[in-house]
């Protein structure tokens, strides 16, 4: 299966939305490095879902509630109805180290990344895209991109 090199789109907190072009059924994994508000993180999952993303993978230090949105957006979308398995939304999350935190309840970035790289997949979907979605003050493209490459 051909794999498209991942694209890179960093998000201040509360920047605008854009338009994803050129992605449908595309994997995303979203890097949450800074606390959003809770209509922002709701926009960013409904943005999400309505842009054809058909997996997500969350890491950050509230992803359970990341998880949650995303979920919620899908169903919100769907109309709360019964899907067939290529209108699936696949969404995980995964605990990015906080302060007071006991070993072994976090993932480290690197980890999240191998999976996306190696083993996410949808059921219905050859997903050849991945989208990171870097939501942070400040830009690390290089960063995330090599820890992704490298992954």
């Amino acid at each position: 299966m051909k794999k498209n090199p991942p694209r890179y789109l960093h998000l201040a907190p509360e920047a605008a939305l854009p338009a994803l072009e050129a992605l449908d059924n595309f994997k995303a994994v979203l890097v949450v490095e800074v606390d959003v508000l809770d209509t922002v993180r709701w926009d960013i999952s409904r943005w999400l879902v309505a842009s054809g993303c058909k997996l997500a993978m969350v890491w950050a230090r509230d992803a359970e509630a990341w998880r949650e949105s995303i979920d919620d957006a899908h169903l919100e979308a769907t109309d709360y109805e019964d899907l067939e398995e290529a209108d699936l939304l696949i969404v995980s999350a995964h605990q990015a180290e906080q302060e007071g935190q006991e070993d072994g309840d976090s993932e480290d970035l690197d980890e999240v990344f191998w999976y996306a790289r190696h083993r996410a997949s949808h059921p219905a979907h050859e997903l050849h895209d991945t989208l990171i979605v870097h939501i942070a003050d400040a830009p690390r493209r290089e960063d995330i991109e090599d820890a992704f490459a490298d992954a």
